[in-house]
């Protein structure tokens, strides 16, 4: 029963209290003295170590105090750019993906002998670019005017012969089914016709060629240029979507694109250009649309 009894001693002893008290060095006369247990003492430092903790948590969840320790700084600068590197590689995953999906779809409806179809753009969708305004350059102003003035390098004096010589020589396809909104007017700057088509209809080539130009502007939408025998370019211009690559191969009929959808109430009608000789020619008089 002895350590019963000195287990006992020991907790009650825990409990007791003790006097501490501060003397004054000259006299030796008591100048305060206070009562503590080692119970007491115990739980003091428990609540000031807790009291602590939770003035830390608070102090790192709702200050920015981390951000003025050394090193903490470069490495969220890190996982920042990792995290936004993370985001873009996704989202020209999805975007491959999303493209790889549409041609083994419309690869499946050509072997079914059916159309294909267009896919179409989101609003967030990230293949399109900011639509910013490029001022021309004095260049450009100045190849403008050679080509509306009456130079050697004017539009207004093309052959008749020429042309109709051309005509006689090949046979063109209708780029589209549609009907003509706008004709070919050099003195209005209309360089070619525009066409009144059905949303996301398919835009074919008009004769066999390469493709030299197949790019996105902010004015003209998806822009697709094929150079053709005879010195003959067929310009398609506001199309949604492009499926051929500069340097490709055309055929006849072949398709090369969709018509443009209506963009926030807005309807771009397509617009068809042929040049020969580096000079705009009527699309109607080669073509029946």
């Amino acid at each position: 029963m002895k350590w019963l009894k000195y287990i006992h001693d020991r907790w009650h002893g825990f409990f007791r209290k003790r006097r501490f008290n501060m003397l004054n060095a000259t006299d030796l006369s008591e100048e305060w003295h206070v009562h503590l247990s080692p119970a007491s003492i115990l739980a003091g430092t428990v609540a000031f170590l807790l009291v602590l903790f939770i003035i830390t948590l608070s102090l790192v969840a709702y200050t920015p105090v981390l951000e003025f320790l050394p090193g903490y700084r470069t490495e969220a600068d890190r996982s920042r750019e990792s995290l936004i590197q993370n985001i873009i590689r996704l989202d020209s995953m999805q975007r491959v993906m999303n493209d790889m999906m549409t041609y083994n779809e419309n690869i499946a409806l050509i072997m079914e002998g059916r159309t294909p179809v267009a896919r179409v753009l989101g609003p967030t969708d990230s293949t399109r670019g900011a639509k910013v305004l490029v001022m021309p350059s004095p260049e450009d102003s100045l190849l403008r005017a050679q080509m509306e003035g009456d130079g050697p390098y004017a539009l207004s004096g093309q052959s008749a012969g020429s042309r109709r010589r051309l005509r006689e020589a090949i046979e063109l396809t209708a780029p589209v089914e549609g009907i003509i909104t706008d004709r070919f007017d050099l003195k209005k700057g209309c360089f070619g016709v525009k066409i009144a088509a059905a949303a996301a209809d398919r835009i074919a080539a008009v004769d066999n060629g390469t493709v030299v130009q197949s790019s996105w502007s902010p004015d003209n939408g998806c822009t697709i240029v094929i150079q053709h025998a005879r010195n003959l370019i067929s310009i398609y211009k506001n199309l949604s979507q492009s499926l051929v690559a500069i340097g490709q191969t055309i055929r006849s009929g072949e398709l090369i694109g969709y018509n443009a959808e209506a963009e926030n109430g807005e309807v771009k009608l397509f617009e068809f250009e042929l040049w020969n000789n580096g000079k705009p020619v009527d699309p109607e008089e080669y073509i029946v649309f």
